[in-house]
């Protein structure tokens, strides 16, 4: 009887303690540091891109959309000076644990449509010093969704990067003097990323140079052909980032797996080339792959 009364006991105690750290879990609490990136525009009379971020909303598991009351803002950051790994911390953010499905930020900027904005949150300022505003779609009050999944752990903290792609979110219409912002982001989890990095030799002088990465066999010769409309060249591609005056470049944030890369130039006048593609890069997490490219 003893033997029996302790095994009861036993089982009981053990069915509690289940119960209590399942509850723990569900009900505790986590750290999500946040943080933007950037990858380079393709305008080149623009040497600064100031995005006013007002609000964050994150979404549990496809769930409602919740809003994160500790955020400080309103926050202006020049998006374009965050490229080539170089990011911003938005903040740090108390979650609760769990699965977590999207994150959606609120901008202070003007709809388009409107006229003459006074002290816009958002705009670019051309190498002039001439600053434009920067207008988004009418209906955009809801905010804009990066795309991607992260996990909280309880009592602890994930660092996440929003890539904020500038290629893909701005374009410019009308006679060349409208700049519309429809924003295109990303989720990655830094500590399951990693990077591609080298040096392009063989490059001309008189040509600038930019490389594109794309998912493993994603590429098509189309995609370079001239953008239509408010599209841009190369739509699909992953990243990109600028190759400098040594011929140094760095792809940051990559998810781990298989990429081609496609290496492309510009002349003074604007004529796009695409000098060479490399196929089947590497990328696994929290590593660098190391890629020199000869032209």
């Amino acid at each position: 009887m003893k033997l029996s009364n302790q095994l009861s006991a036993l089982v009981v105690f053990s069915a509690l303690f289940f119960a209590c750290s399942k509850d723990e879990v569900s009900e505790g609490t986590g750290k999500l540091a946040l943080s933007v990136t950037d990858a380079p525009i393709d305008a080149n009379n623009v040497k600064a891109v100031y995005v006013t971020f007002t609000g964050l909303e994150y979404q549990n598991n496809g769930g409602t959309w919740e809003t994160a009351t500790d955020f400080t803002g309103p926050q202006t950051v020049n998006i374009l000076d965050l490229q080539n790994g170089k990011t911003s911390l938005l903040g740090n953010y108390t979650l609760k644990s769990g699965n977590y499905s999207g994150l959606r930020f609120k901008l202070d900027a003007p709809s388009k449509g409107t006229n003459n904005p006074t002290n816009p949150g958002c705009y670019v300022e051309l190498n002039t010093g001439e600053k434009m505003p920067l207008f988004v779609p009418s209906g955009s009050q809801s905010g804009y969704k990066a795309n991607g999944n992260f996990s909280v752990p309880i009592n602890g903290t994930v660092e996440v990067t929003a890539d904020f792609d500038l290629r893909k979110s701005i374009t410019v219409t009308g006679s060349g003097n409208t700049y519309i912002l429809n924003p295109t982001l990303k989720i990655i989890v830094n500590n399951q990323s990693g990077s591609i990095s080298g040096i392009v030799s063989n490059l001309a002088g008189d040509k600038k140079y930019v490389l594109y990465s794309y998912e493993k066999d994603k590429y098509t010769n189309s995609e370079s052909n001239e953008p239509t409309g408010e599209n841009v060249r190369f739509p699909n591609a992953i990243s990109s980032t600028k190759i400098n005056s040594t011929g140094a470049y760095t792809l940051s944030f990559l998810a781990a797996g298989n990429y081609d890369l496609i290496l492309v130039s510009e002349t003074a006048t604007g004529q796009i080339k695409v000098e060479k593609q490399v196929n089947g890069i590497t990328v696994q997490s929290q590593k660098t792959t190391s890629l020199n490219i000869a032209l």
